[in-house]
């Protein structure tokens, strides 16, 4: 599988964790315990750090990536994403955080500096801009997104279901791959 270091940092990925092997890592990327990176993921910790946290779901085709330091950010921005977090397919995260137990609708983009609250739910299609906060347990939608009301508890509980789907699919992905 594609995993580069970049200026002598090697990517540290839980043994636990699932990249598939056309999915690409590279650099200073830390992938926590059970979590799953499916094809055409690029995860690119090359001017910051990426830290991604359990149990996290990056579904096919999305793209990981980082502000480098600036004279407005001499740290840069890194990109921090919390534990049991479903990331859709073909999302762009960018220099942003995303808290726990978040999850991030098909062709999201969350930019610099922005966060997504404990349990938050970003639509599919939507545009978080920078520095834009969204409180956590909140739906929002849109381009540029806006608050739609506050999510449902069966909602929440649907999206810890699907995070342990997607732990058991990427056992049986890694199995495939293994035999």
């Amino acid at each position: 599988m594609p995993i580069y270091n970049f200026a002598n940092i090697q990517p540290q990925i839980d043994p636990t964790a699932f990249i598939h092997p056309d999915a690409v890592v590279i650099g200073d990327v830390t992938i926590g315990p059970h979590s799953s990176v499916w094809p055409g993921v690029v995860i690119r910790g090359d001017v910051n750090k990426i830290i991604i946290g359990a149990r996290t779901n990056i579904q096919d085709g999305s793209i990981l990536h980082v502000n480098r330091s600036s004279e407005k950010e001499p740290d840069g921005v890194p990109l921090i994403i919390g534990d049991s977090v479903l990331i859709g397919h073909q999302v762009t995260l960018h220099a942003c955080r995303i808290e726990s137990e978040a999850m991030i609708g098909i062709g999201a983009v969350v930019l610099d500096r922005a966060v997504v609250g404990e349990r938050a739910m970003l639509g599919a299609g939507s545009l978080l801009p920078p520095g834009k906060s969204m409180e956590s347990e909140t739906l929002w939608f849109g381009s540029p997104a806006k608050l739609i009301r506050t999510r449902s508890q069966e909602e929440i509980a649907a999206t810890a279901k699907t995070i342990i789907s997607y732990i058991t699919l990427a056992s049986r992905h890694q199995e495939s791959l293994s035999g």
